[in-house]
């Protein structure tokens, strides 16, 4: 298997998002600057209109207004700085719009002609000729129900009414769930449960949630309590042709009963990309399998490097996609999008995260990940957040 193995598909993904992904992997690089809004953009008519919402950096964002029927739409983007306050006129549904900032997020007002509801929100990654990331938010006349989401049950519509979009008749997208660590490697320790156990029971529940929705081939690194070398889980990774691959751990701060808690994800830090450039040109033994067209190194190393970019790119996407879902099923860290220079990570043609599900030195989040329902809750979450990203690849690919 080679890094291109869709060849024209991912070579014209990396070349069409370079200037826009280097810009954004620059200013990442950088610091833990937040994202800037551009502009806001609307259309649409009395039934149903799109805002969309221009930045230069990956964001989520929480829907503050009721999700009934309302005149007044209030969206929040945490760590997004704007200019100054703006404002304009609206168009179909919406009346006029506004953005102010407070408590260290962006806001967005929707003042509306008639009632309705937030029918969805999703965020697009740069394309389409565009350097930008776009937050759209779609608004409905409230007589008109969203569609439903496909393998979602209705009374689950709530926690994933941002992306009611189903996903298209395509071929199965194959998702590797690594449970982490393992046999002699037990992990951090709570107070009565291992990490290994944790991680091992959620992603059987993750497994079992992707399997009903008969959308995925699934994957697991291990599927008992055995040992498994890190590199061999981004082997396996690699060698299943993912589309997507998903770490899960427990995070642990070394004091038992410590305060900190709550969940964040990781995704490959700039660090991390080099690390794997250098095991593919000095032929470590888990990457002997990259092969890159050219007959120069030079032409070798651009190929790669486009490739990482787009990469890390939609990992990143993944990641505040899945941080906007699981908010609503478990408490997240203050910094919950993260990256670094991990093992798991270094797969250079597998979009990949690592979700720490909480802090096992916290009482409160060892006993959530313990717990079967609250764990069920919070892989419905994930899967949800899994749902919307290949729901959003799919629209994306056909426009």
């Amino acid at each position: 298997m080679t890094i291109l193995r869709r060849p024209a598909f991912r070579i014209a993904l990396a070349v069409a998002a370079f200037l826009c992904v280097a810009t954004a992997g620059a200013a990442a690089a950088g610091g833990e600057a937040g994202a800037n809004l551009l502009k806001v953009r609307l259309g649409g008519d009395s039934h149903q209109t799109r805002v969309v919402i221009e930045l230069d950096k990956t964001a989520s964002g929480r829907l503050l207004s009721a999700e009934s029927p309302t005149r007044h739409v209030v969206v929040a983007l945490p760590h997004v700085d704007i200019a100054g306050e703006m404002a304009g006129q609206g168009d179909g549904l919406v009346k006029s719009w506004a953005v102010d900032e407070t408590a260290g997020a962006a806001r967005i007002r929707l003042e509306l002609r008639s009632d309705a509801v937030v029918a969805r929100r999703f965020l697009l990654p740069p394309g389409d000729g565009l350097n930008v990331y776009r937050y759209v938010v779609d608004v409905t006349s409230s007589g008109k129900a969203a569609p439903a989401i496909a393998g979602v049950a209705p009374e689950k519509a709530a926690l994933v009414s941002d992306a009611p979009l189903p996903l298209p008749p395509i071929s199965k997208k194959v998702i590797v769930i690594d449970a982490g660590h393992g046999g002699k490697d037990s992990g951090a320790l709570g107070s009565d449960t291992k990490e290994k156990d944790d991680t091992l029971a959620a992603a059987h529940a993750l497994r079992d949630r992707l399997e009903r929705s008969g959308h995925y081939q699934v994957v697991l690194t291990r599927d008992t309590d055995a040992f498994i070398p890190l590199a061999t889980r981004v082997q396996i990774a690699r060698r299943a042709n993912a589309d997507l691959f998903i770490s899960l751990h427990a995070d642990s701060i070394g004091i038992q009963g410590d305060a900190t808690r709550g969940a964040s994800v990781y995704t490959l830090s700039e660090r991390g990309a080099d690390r794997t450039a250098k095991g593919v040109f000095g032929h470590s033994d888990w990457f002997m399998n990259v092969a890159l067209p050219g007959e120069d190194s030079a032409t070798k190393r651009i190929l790669l490097d486009l490739t990482q970019r787009q990469n890390v790119n939609r990992s990143s996407t993944f990641a505040e996609l899945l941080l906007d879902r699981i908010s609503g099923a478990t408490a997240l860290l203050r910094r919950s999008h993260r990256d670094a220079n991990l093992m798991v990570l270094l797969a250079p043609d597998v979009p990949s995260v690592l979700l720490e599900m909480g802090f096992i030195t916290n009482p409160e989040d060892e006993r959530a990940m313990a717990d079967p329902d609250h764990r069920a809750k919070v892989m419905d979450a994930v899967g949800d957040a899994i749902d919307v990203y290949f729901t959003q690849e799919a629209r994306y690919a056909m426009r």
